[in-house]
C-alpha cells in the first residue's frame, strides 16, 4: 500500500493533536461552582440557540444533557468544542480560550446525573423489581435494559436519571404529559409520543411509535418491535393520535409493593451495566438464510453477496435494454473524515453499512432515510496508521459484527445500534487493525487482522457472536514447531506479516472455510526471510470447527512484489473440462488466474491474464518456475505486474449465465528495489519500494471477462483511471456494473463488454457495487467518497 504525501502529514500531525487535548484528560476544573456557573453563562450565549435551553435539545441540535454519540469523556466534549465535529453541522469553537472549553464541559457535566447530590429514597426491592419487569409486568416486551428487550419505548438502561414520581407517573399515567424541571437532567425524556396508524392500499393497518419521518416516508416500530418501512404515497392513510402505546393498567395489574419494587430497579439503573448476552438465532438473519442467499435474491446477505464470493445478483429487472434509463434515486452523505470503502448489506429492506471508520448506519434501503447510527471514537490511534477504511459488517441473528482501526471486533443489536459486546483483537500499536468485514459461519464470527506493511503476524479469529469469546486462532506465519515454520529462514516469521485482511469464503457442504493471505514482510527484501515464507501469498482452507489447516496454496513463494492474495477465493460449482467440479477460482494480484479443485487444493491451471513476467511456467504440482529476474534487488528490477498487481482487493464478479468471471484489471510494471529495513514495532515495514517503470505504450485498465474453462478473455472494456477498490457486479439482467477511479458507475453488456450507460458521481468510487429489491423494485448502490447511492429504472407512469 502506498502512503500519499497528504497522509503521511496527517499522520505527522496526529501525535502533536493528540497531546494538547487527550480523550482522556480529566477536567481541571471539574465540581468547581464559579465554573458552572461562568459555563452556564458561556452555553447561553454560545450554544443555546442549537442545543436549546438547558441543554435540553432544540431544532437543530441534540439534547447534551444526555448520552452523547460523539464522545462522552471530559476531553472528548472538550475536543469536540474546540474542534468541531466533521460531517455534522457541529462548528469548531477555536475562538474560545482553553479555560472557557472547561467551563462549558464542567457546566454540560453539571447535569449529568453524576453531578446531582440529592438522593431518592426508595423502598422497593430491585432484585424483585427485575423480575416483575421481565416477567409478570412485561415491560421487557416493549423496553430495552442493556441490550435485552424489544426496542418499541425508550431504552431503560439509563432509567434512574429521572425522579421517582416522573418514573411512577410514566408507569401508572402514561397519557398524562410531565413538565421536565430546569437544569434537571432530561434521562429518557417521559413525555407522550404520538402513536401513528397506518392504513396501507391493501387494507392492512399497522398502529405503532414512529422511529424516524421525513416529507416522504416515515418507520414505525409496532408494539412487537417490528420495523416497518413506508413510503408515504403507498399509504391510504397516516394518522397520529396524542396517546401512548404503554399499557395504562399497571395500576390494577400490579400492586402497589410491586410498583415499588419496579421503581427501586429502574433507580438502580445507571447505564454501567454489562451488556445482556442475548441469543443470535432468535430471528433476524439465521445461518440457514446465509446458507441459502440465492433463494433471496432481494437481499444482500454478506460481504461478497454469498457464502462463495460470486458478487452476483440474479435480479433481472434492470437488463440491457433498459439499464440506460436507470436514475439515481437518493444518496446519503455519512459525515467522517475518511471514505467508503463498504459494501453494504440489505436484510428485509434495511441496509446496514460502515461509514468513514467508526461508523455503523441501519438505512431504509428504498429510500436511503436514516433508522440509526452508531459511532465509536478510536480510543487509541497509531501515530503511523495509515488505511483510514472499513469495508462492511457481517449479520447473524439480531446482531452486526464489525472491525475497528484499534483492532477490536464489535458486536451491535441490529434493531437499535446499541453495543452488547466489545473484543480486543490485537494491539493497533503493533501495527495490527481490522478493515474487513467479518464472515458469520454458523455458531462463529470469523476475522482477519491488517497491518502486512507493519511486520506484524497476521492471523484468522473465530469468536462466539453471543457473548465474543475467542473459539480459535490459526496463525499464518506458523511459529517453531508448526507446519511451514521451517520455510522461514532464522527468526524473521516473528516479523513475516501474512495479513488476512479481506473477508474469506466458506462451503457450508465441506464446512471449510477459504482464507485468502497477503505477502510477507518486510514487503519487498526477501534476502532477509529466505524460503517459501509460508502461509504468505497463499490460500488456506481451514477446518470452521477447529481452525486446523486441511490444506494451502502458496500462489507466489517468498514475493517481494507486495503482491497480496487478498482478492476473492470464489467458490463455484460446475462443469470444467467435461468433469463436475467443486472449483476454486481467484484473479490474482500477480496477474494469473488460476482454477483450483477446493476440495483438496489441488492446482488445476494457471492463466496470465495481464503480462506476468516473473513465472515462466508451473510445475505439475503448481509450484510457479521463476523467471530470471523476477526478485526485487538493490538496483532495481523491472517487472510485470506493477505493486498494485493484475488486480487487487476489487471484487471480481462471476455470472451463471455465462459461466464467464469479470475482473478488474491494471497492466503495467514497476521497478521493484529493496532496501534495508530495520524492524520498529507499529511502523512501516517495507524494505524497498515500486518506482516508476520504463514508457509503455501497452499499459491498460479496464474491465474483462474471463472463461474458467481456458482462461481465454472473452472481451476487454478500457477505462482512463482504475480505482483499486471498486470492483464489478453481474447480473440476472445480463448485465455488468463497474466502477472507475474517475467516479464512473459503468454498466456493460454482459456478453459484449460493450458500454450501455454510465453515471458520474462527482468523486471517486472507492467501493465495489451491490443490487438488492423492495417491493418489487430493483436497485443498484454504491459509494462515491463518503456518499453513498442508489440507482433504480424510472417507476411506472401513474394512470
Amino acid at each position: 500500500m502506498r502512503i500519499t504525501a497528504s497522509l503521511l502529514m496527517t499522520t505527522l500531525l496526529l501525535p502533536m493533536l493528540a497531546q494538547h487535548v487527550p480523550q482522556n484528560d480529566k477536567n481541571p476544573l471539574a465540581g468547581n461552582p464559579a465554573a458552572i456557573t461562568a459555563g452556564h453563562k458561556l452555553y447561553d450565549q454560545t450554544c443555546l440557540g442549537c442545543h436549546g435551553a438547558d441543554a435540553g435539545g432544540g431544532e437543530r441540535a441534540p439534547s447534551l444533557a444526555s448520552t452523547l454519540k460523539h464522545g462522552g469523556s471530559e476531553g472528548e466534549i472538550f475536543q469536540n468544542i474546540r474542534g468541531g465535529i466533521a460531517g455534522s453541522q457541529m462548528p469548531a469553537f477555536s475562538q474560545l480560550s482553553a479555560d472557557q472549553g472547561w467551563q462549558l464541559v464542567t457546566y454540560l457535566k453539571s447535569l449529568s446525573p453524576a453531578a446531582t447530590t440529592k438522593t431518592e429514597a426508595t423502598t422497593g426491592d430491585p432484585a424483585a423489581g427485575a423480575a416483575l419487569f421481565n416477567g409478570k409486568a412485561g415491560c421487557v416486551n416493549c423496553h430495552q435494559v442493556y441490550g435485552k428487550g424489544t426496542a418499541v419505548g425508550p431504552d431503560l438502561s439509563n432509567a434512574g436519571a429521572n425522579p421517582i414520581d416522573s418514573l411512577r407517573t410514566a408507569i401508572l399515567e402514561p397519557n398524562r404529559a410531565q413538565p421536565i424541571a430546569k437544569g434537571k437532567r432530561r434521562g429518557n425524556k417521559f413525555r407522550i409520543s404520538s402513536t401513528l396508524i397506518a392504513e396501507t392500499k391493501d387494507g392492512k393497518t399497522i398502529t405503532g411509535v414512529r422511529r424516524n419521518e421525513d416529507t416522504f416516508s416515515v418507520q414505525i416500530v409496532d408494539a412487537k418491535g417490528n420495523l416497518h418501512l413506508f413510503e408515504k404515497a403507498d399509504l391510504k392513510s397516516l394518522k397520529r393520535e396524542q396517546r401512548s402505546l404503554m399499557p395504562a393498567n399497571f395500576g390494577t395489574r400490579l400492586a402497589p409493593g410491586e410498583i415499588n419494587n419496579v421503581l427501586a430497579y429502574l433507580k438502580s439503573l445507571d447505564g454501567t451495566g454489562a451488556p445482556a448476552v442475548i441469543e443470535t438465532g432468535a430471528g433476524g438473519l439465521t445461518y440457514d438464510r446465509i446458507r441459502k442467499a440465492s433463494a433471496e435474491p432481494q437481499n444482500w446477505l454478506t460481504y461478497w453477496g454469498d457464502y462463495g464470493a460470486k458478487h452476483y445478483s440474479s435480479l433481472s429487472q434492470i437488463n440491457s435494454t433498459n439499464v440506460s434509463t436507470l436514475q439515481a434515486q437518493w444518496a446519503f452523505q455519512m459525515p467522517g473524515d475518511g471514505i467508503v470503502e463498504s459494501v453494504p448489506l440489505v436484510v428485509d429492506g434495511v441496509m446496514y453499512t460502515t461509514g468513514p471508520p467508526g461508523q455503523v448506519f441501519a438505512l431504509d434501503a428504498r429510500s436511503g432515510r436514516q433508522i440509526w447510527r452508531y459511532a465509536r471514537k478510536q480510543k487509541i490511534v497509531n501515530p503511523y496508521e495509515s488505511n483510514r477504511v472499513n469495508r462492511g459488517v457481517a449479520m447473524l441473528g439480531n446482531r452486526l459484527f464489525f472491525g475497528t482501526l484499534d483492532g477490536a471486533l464489535i458486536a451491535l443489536d441490529a434493531r437499535t445500534g446499541q453495543v452488547l459486546w466489545e473484543k480486543q483483537v490485537a494491539d493497533t500499536m503493533q501495527g495490527y487493525s481490522i478493515t474487513a468485514a467479518p464472515l458469520a459461519v454458523k455458531d462463529k464470527i470469523v476475522t482477519g487482522v491488517a497491518g502486512g506493511e507493519y511486520g506484524i503476524r497476521g492471523f484468522v479469529d473465530a469468536y462466539d457472536p453471543a457473548t465474543g469469546k475467542q473459539l480459535w486462532r490459526f496463525y499464518t506465519v506458523p511459529g517453531p514447531g508448526e507446519f511451514g515454520h521451517d520455510t522461514w529462514d532464522g527468526d524473521s516469521w516473528k516479523q513475516g506479516a501474512a495479513a488476512t485482511w479481506l473477508t474469506g469464503t466458506y462451503d457450508p457442504d465441506l464446512n471449510v472455510i477459504y482464507w485468502p493471505v497477503g505477502n510477507p514482510g518486510p514487503d519487498m527484501d526477501g534476502e532477509i526471510r529466505k524460503g517459501d515464507n509460508l502461509f504468505s501469498c497463499a490460500v488456506v482452507a481451514l477446518d470452521a470447527n477447529t481452525g486446523q489447516r486441511k490444506w494451502h496454496y502458496q500462489f507466489t513463494p517468498n514475493d517481494t512484489h507486495d503482491w497480496d492474495a487478498t482478492e476473492a477465493t470464489v467458490l463455484v460449482d460446475r462443469m470444467w473440462h467435461g468433469q463436475q467440479r467443486k472449483l476454486m477460482l481467484q484473479a490474482n494480484r500477480n496477474g494469473v488466474f488460476y482454477v483450483l479443485d477446493r476440495t483438496d487444493g489441488k492446482f488445476l491451471n494457471a492463466t496470465k491474464y495481464v503480462r506476468a513476467s516473473w513465472v515462466k511456467s508451473w510445475d505439475k504440482d503448481g509450484r510457479p518456475i521463476l523467471a530470471e529476474g523476477s526478485k526485487s534487488t538493490p538496483e532495481g528490477a523491472e517487472v510485470f505486474p506493477a505493486l498494485i498487481g493484475g488486480s487487487n482487493f476489487q471484487a471480481p464478479s462471476y455470472s451463471p449465465l455465462t459461466g464467464w468471471m469479470y475482473v478488474a484489471y491494471n497492466d503495467s510494471a514497476n521497478n521493484f528495489r529493496r532496501t534495508p529495513a530495520p524492524y520498529e514495532p507499529g511502523k512501516g515495514y517495507w524494505g524497498g519500494q515500486a518506482g516508476a517503470a520504463s514508457p509503455d505504450p501497452d499499459e491498460a485498465r479496464g474491465v474483462m471477462a474471463i472463461d474458467p474453462e481456458n482462461g481465454a478473455i472473452k472481451w476487454d472494456f478500457r477505462v482512463t483511471e482504475l480505482s483499486l477498490s471498486a470492483g464489478v457486479l453481474a447480473t440476472g439482467g445480463g448485465v455488468v456494473f463497474a466502477a472507475s477511479k474517475e467516479g464512473n458507475l459503468i454498466a456493460l453488456d454482459g456478453k459484449t463488454g460493450k458500454a450501455l450507460w454510465h453515471f458520474q458521481t462527482g468523486s471517486d468510487i472507492p467501493s465495489s457495487p451491490m443490487s438488492y429489491s423492495v417491493g418489487g423494485r430493483q436497485y443498484v448502490a454504491v459509494s462515491s467518497a463518503n456518499v453513498l447511492y442508489s440507482f433504480a429504472l424510472p417507476p411506472p407512469a401513474t394512470p
